[in-house]
C-alpha cells in the first residue's frame, strides 16, 4: 500500500479494497482467510457478555455491522446459545415482515446491516444499538444510532462501539476524529474514492 499510494488516483480501489481487508481481520480472520474459520473472536465474546445482560434485563438491542460475512457470525453465535434475533440485510426479500417481528417482540436482538438499516428504520422498540465495526463517516454512523431515536422512544438510548485494540479499527476511530467535518459531507466508501483520504492519511491508518 505504501508503494501504490504515490499515484492515488490510478490505485484509489486497490488502497480501498486493501484497507478493507485490514478491517476485515480487525473483525475475524476468517473473512479474508478460511483456514481461520475456527480462530475464537473476542470481539463476538464480548458483544455475547453484554448481549446476556441486556436480555436478561428486559432490554432489546440493535447490532450494526457493514460486513454480512460477520453478522453471519454473530448469528451462529447466537443460536449456539439460545439468543432470539431478526436479521436485515440488503438481501433480504421481506423486509417488513422482518421489521414487524421485532417489533411485535418475538426476538429481543435485531442483527442489521449498515446499508440495509441506515435510512427508513423506526425501531424504539430497542434501548440499546450496538456497532460492531467503525464506519468512515460519523454522519452515517449516527443515522444507524438514530434508527432507536425516533419519535416514541421514551427510554435512554446507550451505545457501545466495538473497537478491536492494536488494529486499523483505532486509527480509523482516530481518524475521524481529526477529519470528522470532512467525512461527515461524503458517502461511507465513498469516502475514499472522493479524495476524503489523501496520501498522508493512508500512511497514517498503515503505519
Amino acid at each position: 500500500m505504501l508503494g501504490l499510494i504515490g499515484d492515488m488516483n490510478t490505485n484509489r480501489f486497490t488502497i480501498f479494497r486493501s484497507l478493507t481487508l485490514l478491517r476485515q481481520l480487525s473483525l475475524h480472520a476468517g473473512l479474508v482467510d478460511p483456514s481461520c474459520e475456527d480462530v475464537p473472536c473476542a470481539k463476538i465474546d464480548a458483544l455475547l457478555s453484554q448481549l446476556s445482560q441486556v436480555v436478561g434485563g428486559g432490554h432489546r438491542a440493535l447490532v450494526f455491522s457493514q460486513f454480512t460475512g460477520f453478522l453471519a457470525r454473530v448469528r451462529s453465535r447466537l443460536e449456539d446459545v439460545g439468543i432470539e434475533y431478526c436479521y436485515l440485510d440488503g438481501s433480504t426479500r421481506d423486509r417488513p415482515a422482518v421489521l414487524a417481528r421485532f417489533k411485535a417482540g418475538a426476538a429481543p436482538v435485531f442483527l442489521i446491516s449498515l446499508k440495509a438499516g441506515g435510512f427508513g428504520l423506526n425501531l424504539t422498540e430497542a434501548d440499546y444499538c450496538f456497532l460492531l465495526d467503525p464506519w468512515w463517516n460519523p454522519a452515517t454512523e449516527a443515522q444507524a444510532v438514530d434508527r432507536t431515536h425516533r419519535i416514541g422512544q421514551t427510554r435512554n438510548v446507550v451505545v457501545y462501539r466495538l473497537i478491536s485494540k492494536y488494529t486499523i479499527e483505532e486509527k480509523v476511530m482516530a481518524l475521524k476524529a481529526r477529519k470528522s467535518e470532512l467525512f461527515a459531507s461524503v458517502m461511507d466508501s465513498g469516502s475514499v474514492f472522493s479524495g476524503a483520504l489523501n496520501a498522508d492519511d493512508i500512511r497514517g491508518l498503515i503505519a
